[in-house]
């Protein structure tokens, strides 16, 4: 696995062994950044369920001003700072060791709003229901905010909606898709 594109374009990254992890394919990250290019420049970037840090570190490779990364798994949070320091991007980067949930109060309580937010869950076991119903009404959101949640095929995507979201377009690839998302008009 490596970084695609930008400032650390090339450089090698390092995940951990075993089943923890599921790291994105390079051909379907290399997809997704495409998508999202024309919003990555200057963007405040979550990568939540980081694993590796691959997504968070190939935006801040690419143009993004911040990338915030939350992780529960020790080793996988060692292998993010250890990628951060590989890439020389670390000075732009936070990594959060905890679960989910508690890190994205811990980044509410600390004032931080994104422009993009990207989970990889595990799959299969709704814990992209759980991140969105805590987003809701969260100040991490805005308007212009997307989020991505990459899925398996089977993922159920009929209560986004309900919780105040807007599938704004989805890309399915062989095993797993990306479902991109927008909070619904909120008052400013």
């Amino acid at each position: 696995m490596r970084v695609i594109a930008g400032s650390a374009r090339r450089i090698q990254l390092k995940t951990i062994e075993g089943l923890d992890t599921r790291p994105t394919t390079d051909r379907i990250k290399e997809t997704l950044f495409n998508m999202i290019q024309d919003r990555l420049i200057r963007s405040r970037f979550l990568d939540c369920f980081a694993g590796s840090g691959a997504i968070g570190i190939e935006a801040l490779s690419r143009g993004a001003s911040q990338a915030v990364f939350i992780e529960h798994n020790q080793k996988a949070a060692e292998c993010i700072r250890e990628n951060l320091a590989k890439t020389r991007l670390e000075e732009n980067a936070l990594v959060i060791k905890r679960d989910a949930l508690a890190g994205l109060r811990s980044l509410e309580e600390k004032g931080y709003c994104f422009d993009i937010i990207f989970m990889d869950p595990p799959y299969d076991h709704q814990w992209e229901k759980k991140v969105l119903a805590c987003l809701a009404d969260s100040k991490l959101v805005s308007n212009e905010t997307l989020i991505i949640v990459e899925a398996s095929l089977k993922t159920d995507l009929s209560y986004w909606e309900e919780a105040g979201f807007e599938i704004i377009r989805c890309k399915n690839y062989k095993t797993n898709k990306h479902v991109f998302l927008q909070a619904q008009k909120r008052d400013a």
